[in-house]
């Protein structure tokens, strides 16, 4: 378990703090095969052999986010998936955004 992976995700607003390039640069050395999009989203995208695969995957990341209220962007369907995060208050990286990515690699 990664050191993000044993933080809980904390309630955002207005004053959440954005990462910064040197902290987006650190929590990505902890999660594997995720992109920074534009600076304010990180992506990932798995390939499953069929579609009940990837609704598996769906399910445990949903029920996962809502344990930790931060929810992603998910679109999936016959043997993909791919997930998008971001702190949508902020429009753009917080911590929490890095958390869920970590917990989200533990699941597999």
């Amino acid at each position: 378990m990664t050191e993000l992976a044993k933080n809980t995700c904390e309630a955002c607003n207005g004053q959440t703090p954005k990462a910064t390039p040197d902290e987006i640069a650190q929590y990505l050395k902890e999660i594997s095969g995720w992109e920074v999009v534009d600076g304010r989203h990180i992506f990932k995208k798995w390939k499953f052999k069929d579609f009940a695969e990837a609704l598996k995957q769906v399910n445990a990341i949903g029920a996962l986010a809502e344990s930790e209220g931060h929810h992603p962007d998910i679109h999936f369907g016959w043997g993909f998936l791919e997930v998008t995060l971001t702190t949508h208050v902020i429009k753009g990286l917080s911590k929490n955004d890095f958390i869920l990515a970590a917990k989200i690699d533990g699941l597999q």
